[in-house]
């Protein structure tokens, strides 16, 4: 059965966020009055405290936890404690609000990361608990994964639907976190090279890693049609389902930016996980998403909207 969304209020917290303001306008697309979507702004709701979480929950029939602490490999290198306290939180607390509170559907925006490090691809949902996670990413893995438990064991005690999404790297137009993640991190590299008239580039690792990119606005559609559609414990991944090298990538927008300089690898910074390629089979048997945007289509797209940003000067 489809749940109609046009009839519900749903929370979507980090709704002003990269993924959240995609998402947002998905839903008014999708013909949600936008007077039924709650986005609890940051500076006024602390959701790490759970009388916060109570009262943003008042009226609420589905909610989607997008809000959280992340960045690049640097940030998760310095701010483990942070990224660990504030994700957990935010979770456990909003989670436990919305029970109280009688919500039926609670989304949670999982990651790739939950993954054991050493699995080899493609990751397939059952290896989640089947290894240790990798170094770099661990606090925010183990954050994520003990949602995913609080969400199961919700589901098994008090019937409910709580579904949580493993979501590959995202990229696409739209202000990401401080610290961006890969793509937006050899673009905005990229275009202070052209501004300071440099001839290389040095990126983080040694370009070996590979990863499944997912453009930003096919990750939001997998949201909505997973709150229409799906209704079951497992958890899902959310990605293209194809993989390419750190290395392979830097030259590839290297190329759309008609940059000609050098590409320094960093190799004193850690990789990562060595291979990330999702299945993505699930999700489309389940409920029908698959990711449509072709990667050059929405690499480029994300290219013009930074181009755009540094020539406004925002």
């Amino acid at each position: 059965m489809v749940l109609d969304l046009k009839t519900k209020k749903i929370l979507v917290t980090g709704g002003a966020g990269f993924l959240g303001t995609h998402l947002v306008r998905a839903l008014i697309n999708r013909g949600v009055d936008k007077n039924d979507i709650v986005v609890p702004k940051a500076a006024e709701h602390d959701l790490r405290k759970a009388e916060v979480c109570r009262d943003v929950m008042k009226g609420i029939d589905i909610v989607i936890h997008l809000a959280g602490t992340t960045g690049d490999g640097q940030f998760h290198k310095e701010h483990q404690a942070e990224i660990l306290f504030d994700n957990l939180t935010m979770g456990v607390e909003l989670m436990e609000a919305a029970r109280q509170s009688g919500v039926k559907k609670f989304l949670v925006a999982g990651s790739v990361t939950e993954y054991p490090a050493q699995t080899p691809p493609p990751l397939r949902e059952e290896q989640i608990w089947s290894g240790q996670v990798e170094d770099l990413h661990k606090a925010y893995a183990v954050a994520k994964l003990m949602l995913l438990a609080q969400g199961q064991a919700y589901r098994a005690q008090y019937g409910m639907d709580v579904i949580h999404l493993l979501l590959a790297n995202m990229y696409g137009p739209g202000k990401e976190p401080a610290r961006g993640f890969v793509i937006t991190n050899v673009i905005r590299n990229i275009l202070e090279a052209r501004r300071t008239k440099a001839t290389s580039i040095t990126l983080w690792g040694t370009g070996k890693p590979t990863r499944d990119f997912i453009f930003v606005k096919d990750a939001a559609e997998a949201f909505i049609l997973a709150a229409e559609r799906y209704d079951k414990p497992d958890p899902v991944n959310i990605g293209s389902g194809r993989e390419i090298s750190i290395y392979d990538l830097a030259n590839l927008i290297a190329r759309l930016m008609d940059f000609k300089g050098e590409i320094r690898w960093d190799s004193s910074k850690p990789d990562g996980q060595p291979r990330r390629q999702l299945d993505v089979s699930r999700a489309e048997r389940e409920f029908g998403f698959q990711a449509k945007t072709p990667f050059e289509v929405g690499l480029r797209e994300t290219i013009e909207w930074h181009e755009k940003q540094i020539n406004s000067g925002s």
